[in-house]
């Protein structure tokens, strides 16, 4: 077999949303971690390292712009896609200045969900996806 599948993180206040994307993540094939909010992760993320990080945008305390920011401070280069159900022009031109890798609007197609998460992976050479351990070379695109 290919090795251990990738680690995603996922970041939402919303008990709901956390577990539905857990339960696709995992049905897709990778080690899911969640997390209630953006300081719960930023207390793990280092001990976690995960492959990538689905983060809600609009969370109490720190939003998804606000952890983005931390990560940045830690020189932590994780691969991040946004989620959000409140999309803007300004919120979305301002995500991907933070660097993020994708900003996706709620609710989200699970397959544009999981191809976003193998395409930040794949652009940051992490793992191409559930169940490999290495990235796949084969073709230059995601």
């Amino acid at each position: 077999m290919s090795g251990k599948a990738p680690i995603i993180a996922v970041v939402d206040d919303e008990d709901d949303v956390r577990h539905s994307l857990q339960r696709l993540l995992r049905a897709a094939g990778f080690e899911v971690l969640v997390y209630g909010s953006g300081t719960e992760f930023l207390r793990h993320v280092t001990d976690s390292a995960p492959d990538c990080v689905v983060l809600d945008m609009h969370m109490p305390r720190l939003t998804g712009l606000d952890v983005q920011a931390a990560l940045r401070e830690r020189a932590l280069v994780v691969p991040v896609v946004i989620l959000t159900g409140n999309e803007t022009d300004e919120m979305r031109t301002a995500a991907f200045a933070a660097g993020v890798d994708d900003y996706l609007a709620k609710p989200v197609d699970d397959d544009v969900l999981i191809g976003a998460i193998v395409a930040a992976m794949h652009h940051h050479g992490r793992p191409r996806g559930p169940g490999t351990s290495e990235p796949d070379t084969r073709r230059g695109t995601p």
